[in-house]
């Protein structure tokens, strides 16, 4: 992975009258995670064609202000909470819920059921946009909120996006927290759901996160979006049944693939 004199990393500009060597390299860094999910310090001593010292120095900076953190045993560095928060706040700025609002709009005129879009944080799930059922029961809207990613659909659809090694990274534990007491409790289980979801293309919640209140998700493609989304139907548990589980999952699947195509 070593570079060249020549290779750069990503040009946005003019170069500097006055390059900071310093700064160039720990931007590199974090460009750097944008292509890889973790980093080990020689990968990227080699990289910036530094020696091992300076890279630590480096790191050691980024990880003081959060924009990288250490990942199981402190062997290899990801992507940190800092460098979360930078990202939510472009996401918001480039207007994606402005873009796909008008695709919740459809499910939820389609399906009269309360509709969802969801980001990955970690090991949860934030809910960024979402509109209500219409019908007088019905699941209210988790707008604003954060729930353990796989209590919920949403975070599931997204983790099955994830490696086996990365999922371990977010959960180095067997034992997992739960909201329910359908919640999914060992990394075992949650391996086995993902599983699933890919197989199927869609991830399901039965009173895993609420009770009376089942889901379905559909992830978008991870490579043609900012950051990991996923739209999501709630529906109160009395009104899923096998035939309602195939329609939704369809008009899911079929509503994300039209807007993964408006953000490519």
């Amino acid at each position: 992975m070593k570079k060249t004199e020549t290779e750069t990393v990503s040009i946005g500009g003019p170069e500097p009258q006055y390059p900071i060597e310093s700064v160039d390299n720990a931007l590199k860094i974090l460009l750097l995670l944008g292509e890889q999910s973790e980093l080990r310090l020689t990968d990227v001593a080699n990289y910036l064609g530094v020696a091992t010292s300076t890279a630590h120095r480096l790191l050691a900076m980024l990880h003081y202000r959060g924009f990288i953190g250490q990942a199981e045993r402190g062997k290899t560095y990801v992507p940190g909470t800092a460098l979360t928060g930078v990202a939510y706040s472009i996401l918001q700025r480039f207007n994606v819920r402005d873009a796909l609002h008008p695709f919740l709009e459809q499910l939820n005129d389609e399906l009269s059921e309360t509709v969802h879009l969801g980001v990955l944080d970690g090991t949860t799930v934030r809910f960024i946009d979402a509109i209500e059922s219409p019908r007088a029961v019905r699941v209210a809207a988790r707008l604003g909120q954060s729930m353990l990613a796989h209590c919920t659909s949403t975070g599931k659809s997204m983790l099955s996006q994830l490696s086996v090694e990365d999922l371990h990274r977010l959960y180095p534990e067997e034992e997992l927290d739960g909201l329910t007491a359908n919640s999914i409790r060992r990394r075992s289980e949650l391996e086995s759901e993902v599983e699933m979801v890919r197989r199927r293309g869609y991830a399901t919640s039965t009173e895993e996160s609420e009770e009376g209140v089942t889901s379905v998700a559909v992830a978008f493609p991870a490579r043609r979006t900012p950051m990991q989304m996923a739209f999501n139907v709630s529906v109160p548990i009395s009104r899923m049944n096998r035939t309602d589980l195939r329609r939704i999952s369809e008009a899911l699947c079929k509503t994300v693939e039209e807007a993964a195509a408006v953000l490519h």
